[in-house]
């Protein structure tokens, strides 16, 4: 069970960026453009979760996943930011 909750976070963090990428390109809101930016990386967040406790579970991955997932949300801290001096 645990896995295919793993991969359905992986998949579902992955559509909410496509779709705020789409956002983006049809409106050219910079906000859906670093919200896509962050989405995409807790994407690689959630899969490197599922590389680290399924596929590798003999290496640890934890520095990276929690890398990635903070640079994603540095990314949406600093848009939100950027758009809000405007």
């Amino acid at each position: 069970m645990g896995p295919a909750v793993y991969i359905l976070g992986a998949l579902t963090t992955l559509v909410c960026a496509i779709l705020l990428a789409r956002g983006y390109i049809r409106s050219r809101a910079k906000l859906l453009l670093w919200s896509a930016l962050c989405f995409f990386g807790l994407t690689v967040s959630n899969t490197l979760i599922f590389m680290d406790l399924v596929l590798f579970p003999q290496k640890d991955l934890y520095l990276w996943r929690l890398t990635t997932a903070a640079g994603s949300m540095l990314i949406l801290v600093y848009g939100l930011i950027w758009e809000g001096e405007k």
